[in-house]
């Protein structure tokens, strides 16, 4: 596949470490704040399906003061405090999947651009476990003003790596928002997939690429 694309672009939550992880570490919390988590759920699920916004974080603000019928300036600070500033320890701690640096260093030495495209910000991970540096670009959905699976989005993607959309591979585990998402705009897919996909050796039709570790996706991409 190597000669065929120039860039391989990577979501974060669940594709660079595996959500039961963070789950384990987040129940008490989340538990604490539940009834904020609940409506904000119904908020992004909106949100999956909006149109590119001028200004994200005031749109997301006032659909959350709608459900949880409190004005916008303090629906946007529970935003603040519960999701980007609360969770931001928990995803700090969270361990990457095994053998994931070394495959963006392969990729890397074989001259392809790497990047970032994650619905949350990717700052929230810190120095994305000591590999920021690795990436050509890296960007958080929110900020470019559409979640993913928006066309907006991905072509932003392809647009800020200077490569046209059939040239980048996007690797990821949500099938609607990444494989989907990113197959729409022309870009080629590789899926993480699940335990019961791995057990019995089921890849998703949809995708160019169905990888069970990042050794794999490493051979599969580069051989």
């Amino acid at each position: 596949m190597k000669d065929t694309i120039k860039a391989v672009a990577f979501d974060i939550d669940g594709t660079m470490y595996a959500n039961w992880r963070l789950y384990i570490q987040l129940g008490c919390y989340v538990a604490r704040n539940l009834p904020f988590f609940i409506k904000y759920a119904k908020v992004r699920s909106i949100l999956h399906r909006t149109a590119p916004l001028g200004d994200f974080y005031e749109y997301q603000a006032r659909l959350l003061g709608i459900e949880m019928k409190i004005e916008p300036q303090k629906a946007k600070e529970l935003i603040e405090n519960n999701v980007y500033k609360g969770l931001t320890p928990y995803l700090k701690k969270v361990k990457p999947f095994p053998h994931l640096k070394e495959c963006l260093e392969a990729l890397k030495k074989a001259g392809l651009k790497i990047a970032i495209l994650s619905d949350f910000p990717p700052e929230q991970k810190g120095d994305i476990w000591g590999m920021e540096q690795m990436f050509d670009v890296v960007c958080g959905s929110e900020a470019l003003g559409a979640l993913k699976p928006s066309k907006y989005t991905f072509g932003l993607l392809a647009a800020k790596l200077d490569v046209a959309p059939e040239e980048v591979l996007y690797v990821g585990n949500s099938i609607s928002a990444d494989i989907e998402g990113a197959s729409a705009i022309g870009m080629k897919t590789a899926y993480l997939m699940p335990l019961w996909r791995k057990i019995f050796n089921k890849p998703l039709p949809i995708a160019d690429i169905s990888f069970k570790n990042y050794r794999q996706l490493q051979d599969f991409v580069l051989h």
